[in-house]
């Protein structure tokens, strides 16, 4: 005789107990495989691939998984006092395994995410080939963190030139969003960069040769809508930031190290609706084209010992047809020194909502100016401040 439980609330759902008995039956290997393969595709890589040991079904499950995640750190952190080649020999065997598997079971990898310590020329090689392999077979999405810690000359090829990455990676037709990091010179882009369904680009403490960012990769994607820039060394790039398509731009850079009266940063990028933009105040602000602007937040701080008189004019009378303006308390702080010495305030004449904060008397004298300046301010919010 079969026993019945029921539960009623809104609906009833009546359960075979003898189905409930979890040593009678594997009740997750009854789902169906593709929702099986969904599960998988969440789960660590490495654990996702340990459940190929359970038997054949399982393997064929594991080959269908569409989103991968490679992190040697996982292995390597904290570092083994003996043996740390051997560990990363097995990192790249596991990796090299898992990718065979997925090509020859031909499917399709949405998301590819890699992180990995790179100490010689024989890591770029490898990283360059697994790269490769998943924009061959139509990644959506990839995610690289390379942690460079060797200095020597990149290993240079007929295929990918003098580039850290692989070539393959900046002409991929599939690729919506990409984000690469971290504290790595990628060398030189190759030169018919083309990234057409490149949507998201998101570049963390990446140097270019020359003007690449803009003239070779940025102009090579013709469908990108956001962009973040991050910058967290002392080497100070004076990057210009052009793209006709960009909806969503933020950069921030926090060091103050490496600026100097040299230090200039460009915004062309007449589309933006969004901008947030942590810096420090540099000395000018050669071009800024933000026709669209609808929304800035600003996060700008003084530095003390490297430009003592920055030019914020070119960065003001850029945003001035914002709507709604974030001023943090360091950056009013340094629009009033920069006012104190000659610099005039534009008209501010789309602005209807304000957010201001200031630490100090110097920063609260700039609010009746900026006020005057704003003739449709409708609301005004006042930071809390914590000095």
């Amino acid at each position: 005789m079969t026993s019945k439980r029921c539960e009623k609330g809104t609906g009833s759902v009546c359960m075979d107990a003898n189905k409930l008995e979890m040593g009678s039956r594997d009740l997750i290997s009854c789902l169906p495989p593709e929702v099986l393969v969904e599960i998988l595709s969440l789960l660590p890589t490495k654990l996702a691939a340990s459940t190929s040991l359970l038997s054949k079904k399982w393997r064929y499950l594991f080959a269908l998984v569409h989103s991968l995640d490679f992190d040697d750190t996982v292995l390597l952190q904290p570092p083994p006092e003996e043996g740390r080649d051997e560990v990363k020999e097995s990192f790249r065997n596991f990796v090299d395994r898992t990718l065979a598997l997925q090509c020859g079971c031909g499917s399709r990898i949405k998301k590819f995410s890699l992180t990995y310590l790179v100490t010689n020329n024989s890591d770029v090689v490898d990283e360059r080939r697994w790269i490769s392999s998943v924009v061959e077979r139509g990644v959506l999405e990839v995610d690289v963190t390379l942690r460079p810690r060797w200095l020597g000359p990149v290993h240079t090829d007929e295929v990918h030139g003098n580039c850290f990455l692989p070539y393959h990676l900046f002409r991929s037709k599939t690729l919506v969003k990409l984000r690469l990091g971290t504290d790595t010179n990628v060398g030189k882009l190759p030169p018919d960069v083309s990234l057409p369904a490149l949507k998201s680009l998101f570049l963390d403490t990446i140097m270019f040769d020359d003007q690449d960012l803009s003239d070779v990769l940025l102009s090579g994607c013709p469908m990108l809508e956001e962009l973040t820039v991050v910058h967290k060394t002392d080497f100070y790039p004076n990057y210009r930031i052009s793209s006709q398509t960009i909806k969503k731009l933020t950069v921030f850079y926090c060091y103050d190290f490496g600026i100097d009266d040299g230090s200039r940063i460009s915004f062309d990028a007449p589309s933006v609706v969004s901008l947030n933009y942590t810096d420090y105040a540099l000395y000018e602000y050669p071009l800024v084209n933000l026709g669209s602007l609808v929304k800035a937040k600003l996060d700008i701080s003084y530095s003390k010992t490297n430009i003592k008189r920055p030019d914020l004019s070119g960065l003001l009378v850029g945003i001035s047809n914002v709507e709604t303006l974030h001023l943090s308390p360091d950056s009013t702080d340094v629009i009033s020194r920069c006012v104190k010495h000659g610099l005039i305030l534009p008209m501010f004449k789309n602005i209807v909502s304000l957010s201001f904060g200031s630490k100090n008397k110097r920063g609260w004298k700039l609010l009746p100016y900026l006020l005057k300046q704003s003739p449709k301010l409708e609301t005004l919010i006042i930071q809390a401040v914590h000095v």
